[in-house]
């Protein structure tokens, strides 16, 4: 017998393809991890990841039942949480995930949609920017806030959200980092990061394949996780980054410098949800958007 702990557990893997990142999401131990992924490979007889000293991959057989579990999870999930709401006299749900991490910034289309729909309970949660799509292909998330363009079959773009300017993120080491502001044609002599499972025209939007005047844009060779790893990088001078002017207030360390891009597109955030799970909810969040207006941040 499976356990829905287990079920989890699998999945998380699944997604981070290391034991230790699992672990540490999951708050157990890697041992805890180990046990239970291979209580289910007994059970299925047989391997449900590939294991070497450098990487860990799912089989194929893996990926089918990544594939098979995880909106049954998702819908077990659903269930408890919607008992759990009537209980507390809510009767629907909003899940809206924000790439960005400035969801605070974004209260006022919060309050208003609160103000207008009592009965909802609005959850925002902070979305990775690696395969950014999955979480709203995958019913995790309703909607998603995310950077434009997006140019993808199956999604919405509704209204506009924020507009911000571009900050190139530095080592304090650098001798970019005396610079009062840099053009993205620095970025033809430097490493950048990038992820892993968007398409190339969303990456190339946020972090350029070529600079204006078509240098190539070198990425570095390992890729980004989340926002540690590229403060990570970028402060031990391995790496520069682009990012939303946000981050300046919202992510302040003695080991990276922010600088402005005064070639940089303006970012524009807006929000997306998959059209043929548009509902009430989402038209009354993007109208709720719609009526307090864009904001410059």
């Amino acid at each position: 017998m499976v356990e829905l702990r287990d079920i989890e557990i699998f999945l998380t893997l699944a997604e981070e393809l290391h034991f230790g990142r699992a672990a540490a999401r999951l708050h157990v131990s890697p041992a805890r991890v180990s046990q239970a992924i291979k209580k289910q490979e007994r059970m299925v007889g047989a391997p449900l990841f590939e294991r070497t000293s450098r990487k860990v991959m799912l089989t194929v057989l893996g990926e089918r039942l990544r594939a098979d579990l995880r909106p049954i999870y998702q819908g077990l999930l659903d269930s408890l949480e919607r008992t759990r709401l009537a209980a507390l006299g809510k009767t629907q749900m909003l899940r809206v995930g924000t790439i960005a991490s400035n969801a605070y910034d974004l209260r006022p289309y919060w309050q208003t949609f609160r103000a207008r729909h009592p009965e909802v309970d609005l959850r925002i949660r902070h979305s990775p920017f690696n395969d950014a799509f999955d979480p709203l292909r995958n019913g995790e998330i309703d909607a998603l806030i995310t950077w434009l363009p997006v140019e993808e079959s199956d999604l919405t773009v509704g209204p506009v959200v924020h507009i911000e300017p571009l900050m190139m993120v530095v080592s304090p080491d650098s001798e970019l980092a005396s610079r009062e502001t840099v053009s993205l044609e620095t970025l033809a002599d430097r490493a950048v990061l990038h992820g892993t499972g968007n398409p190339e025209y969303y990456e190339d939007a946020f972090i350029p394949f070529f600079t204006p005047r078509g240098q190539r844009v070198t990425r570095h060779a390992k890729r980004i996780g989340d926002l540690e790893d590229i403060f990570n990088l970028v402060g031990t001078g391995e790496a520069v980054h682009l990012l939303g002017e946000h981050a300046v207030r919202y992510h302040v360390r003695p080991d990276i410098v922010y600088l402005p891009v005064r070639d940089g597109a303006m970012l524009r955030w807006a929000l997306v949800w998959r059209t043929d799970r548009e509902n009430d909810l989402i038209r009354a969040l993007a109208q709720a958007v719609r009526d307090t207006g864009t904001l410059r941040l």
